[in-house]
């Protein structure tokens, strides 16, 4: 959904992330090497972001980059020691706002916390916005992901004004 409404896709999972990402941006080549959380932060942010300029961008999920950090574990077994660099570089999950940041030229401050809830990340937000000295805009939300079919975001652009 965007601002509410629902947006028509034809593929379920991370096939609709593919399908998302031909559709509304199609021009990052990188895309097709990141994880699936990094994906749907990506995808989720270019529908959010179109035609906007946000300062910062401040994320947060429950499970920081487990999906990622199995996969890459998995390619450390034993007798076959050969970890997966490709899979190392997402074994962060503030991965995911750093893309963001670069995608859309933001400088200022990306962060990527681990919480229990989204409520959590209200005051934290809000502590960076007093902070700000001028107006600002932040890119804030969830973005949890437990599979390459299981996965929710929740963005939005808040103001200081």
């Amino acid at each position: 959904m965007l601002n509410g409404q629902p947006i028509a896709v034809q593929e379920t999972g991370e096939k609709m992330l593919v399908e998302l990402y031909r559709r509304y941006a199609g021009d990052y080549p990188k895309f097709f090497k990141m994880d699936t959380l990094c994906r749907l932060g990506f995808v989720a942010a270019e529908l959010l972001l179109k035609g906007e300029s946000v300062d910062a961008v401040v994320m947060a999920n429950r499970s920081a980059s487990i999906k990622n950090d199995t996969d890459y574990m998995a390619t450390i077994t034993d007798g076959n020691y050969y970890p997966s660099p490709a899979l190392f570089v997402y074994t962060l999950p503030n991965i995911v706002t750093g893309e963001i940041a670069i995608r859309h030229h933001i400088q200022g401050e990306t962060s990527f916390y681990i919480l229990d809830s989204y409520e959590e990340l209200e005051p934290i937000v809000k502590s960076q916005m007093a902070d700000c000295t001028s107006p600002a805009a932040i890119l804030a939300g969830w973005c949890e992901c437990n599979g390459k079919n299981e996965f929710y975001a929740k963005l939005q652009i808040i103001w200081n004004n």
